[in-house]
């Protein structure tokens, strides 16, 4: 899964003092900490749905809430955080976000045990907030961290290891979700979320109290000095192939979402695979292991094959695959759909970067755009639900096919500069 605002480093931020060595490898490493922990949450929701769904009796559309309000706080929160960030500064921006995503995690707990399907979702919508402030605060530290040539590199690491997140979740998720049923009369307890919920509670309060120990560079004063000359610059409605960016990363975001979160009841059909719930959980690994591993790839390929091409090429690469998932059967569609998680892994960075070339002083802005984007997470699995509900899981499935071939689209032509 990517990270908010990974790309929306403006140019004054290049004039923060770099700090010492050995105090930057450690603030480094927290950092690093955090985006894996994140990834990990984001990914808990693919175990998370089919449970409620279960749990609760729910259709589809209903159980896809779930990433409605996990979302839709990416949307909502982004830009008051960025408010609250520039108040607070960096160390108190990801001390009011770990504490914030940790009170999310504590609603788990009377949600489970009174039962209530609407307070899980005020729950997930306030771990979401907790993580947006987050990633407002740490996204652009990492660049400030080092060298600032190196910046790059940094966050291509600290992505490698969200996505290293989204990969164990599922595998461990699933265990202490899943695994921890008995018997079949324990697949209807929503109870057993709360141990895995209260765990990472504590673990976000343990790294808000550690976080106070680590230096961190400091807000300049400058930083918001370009916003003196925002009447000189152009409406972002001007820069089409910003605009398409932006269309682009919301189809992206609510494709990938999207599937993810139909993995297991896709898996648990019997013409597919006839998996339990335990058994899927554990499969959903490879789609965002994939991705992982496509990062790694797609970052060498790019050196020899143009990004627009290779997002080209991963989209009807995404297309055939998922048409193989809706058409086919058996373990051949089963790791149609599982691989579609490799043509994810470059496309947000490269969909994100294509979209902010050549604006200038509109980069910020741009940026900004493209990140409140990610709210397709929350709408598009939202309509695959009813998709679902209306005919099957299975045929489902176009609806993120659609959005791959705008993203072919963008690859071939929208993200010329106009």
């Amino acid at each position: 899964m990517a990270s908010l605002g990974s790309a929306s480093v403006n140019d004054s931020e290049a004039q923060h003092a770099s700090l010492p060595e050995a105090q930057g490898r450690v603030a480094l490493v927290s950092l690093t900490s955090l985006f894996f922990i994140w990834g990990f949450i984001t990914a808990m929701n693919d175990i998370l749905i089919p449970h409620l769904k279960g749990v609760f009796d729910l259709t589809y559309f209903q159980a896809m809430l779930v990433q409605f309000c996990f979302f839709g706080a990416y949307f909502i929160v982004s830009i008051p955080a960025g408010y609250i960030v520039s108040k607070l500064g960096y160390k108190g921006g990801i001390a009011l976000g770990l504490v914030s995503a940790a009170a999310g995690c504590v609603l788990f707990v009377p949600s489970a045990k009174l039962e209530l399907y609407w307070m899980f979702l005020l729950g997930l919508f306030v771990l979401a907030s907790g993580i947006t402030i987050l990633q407002v605060a740490a996204n652009p530290l990492v660049t400030l961290i080092g060298k600032p040539e190196t910046a790059s590199s940094r966050l291509n690491m600290t992505q490698a290891f969200n996505s290293l997140g989204t990969t164990l979740a599922p595998i461990i998720g699933g265990i202490l979700i899943f695994g921890s049923m008995e018997s079949e009369s324990d697949s209807h307890s929503v109870e057993t979320v709360i141990l895995p919920y209260l765990t990472l509670a504590a673990i976000l309060v343990l790294l808000a109290l550690l976080s106070k120990f680590v230096a961190l560079p400091q807000q300049s004063s400058s930083e918001n000095q370009s916003a003196d000359i925002k009447s000189e610059r152009k409406s972002l409605a001007d820069y089409k192939h910003l605009v398409l960016g932006a269309v682009g990363i919301f189809v992206y975001v609510g494709a990938e979402v999207s599937v993810g979160s139909f993995l297991i009841s896709f898996l648990g059909e019997e013409h597919i695979a006839g998996m339990s719930e335990a058994q899927a959980a554990q499969y959903v690994t490879y789609f965002w292991g994939g991705a992982m591993v496509g990062r790694f790839a797609g970052a060498f390929l790019m050196q020899i094959v143009k990004a627009n091409r290779l997002l080209a090429i991963n989209s009807v690469a995404a297309m055939i695959l998922l048409a193989c998932a809706i058409l086919g059967s058996g373990q051949f569609a089963m790791w149609a759909l599982l691989l579609t998680g490799l043509c994810n892994s470059i496309m947000f960075p490269t969909i994100f970067s294509l979209g902010i070339a050549k604006l200038g002083g509109d980069t910020s802005r741009g940026s900004g755009l493209l990140c409140l984007a990610i709210v397709g997470g929350a709408i598009i699995p939202v309509f695959q639900g009813l998709l679902a509900d209306a005919n099957s899981v299975q045929s489902s499935f176009i609806l993120p096919l659609i959005c791959y071939l705008f993203i072919a689209f963008y690859g071939v032509k929208g993200y010329r500069p106009q």
